[in-house]
């Protein structure tokens, strides 16, 4: 299973930017493109509490906000504990 999630349109500039932050991260996601399909897009609304813009990030099944709440993540230096427990527990014996 997937442990990154980003809802996210093609013609977002946040939401490349969040695509180009993971990147560099080295973090494995998956991307769910919802600009044509409206019932994707009534998924990625109700998973992220009623947000309606892209992308909508989730780490672990954790709603992370979007690009705004991503790089703020980065600063405070809390993205990186995030994806090195999603590699720990993809590590793990078992999984």
């Amino acid at each position: 299973m997937t442990k990154i999630i980003l809802y996210t349109a093609p013609y977002c500039g946040y939401c490349r930017a969040a695509k180009h932050l993971l990147t560099k991260k080295g973090a494995a996601f998956t991307v769910i493109d919802v600009s044509d399909d409206l019932a994707l897009r009534q998924e990625m609304i109700d998973r992220a509490y009623g947000r309606r813009t892209v992308p909508q990030i989730f780490i672990n099944g954790a709603h992370v906000g979007g690009y705004v709440e991503l790089a703020e993540l980065e600063r405070a230096a809390k993205l990186d504990p995030l994806l090195a427990a999603i590699e720990a527990v993809a590590s793990a014996p078992g999984e």
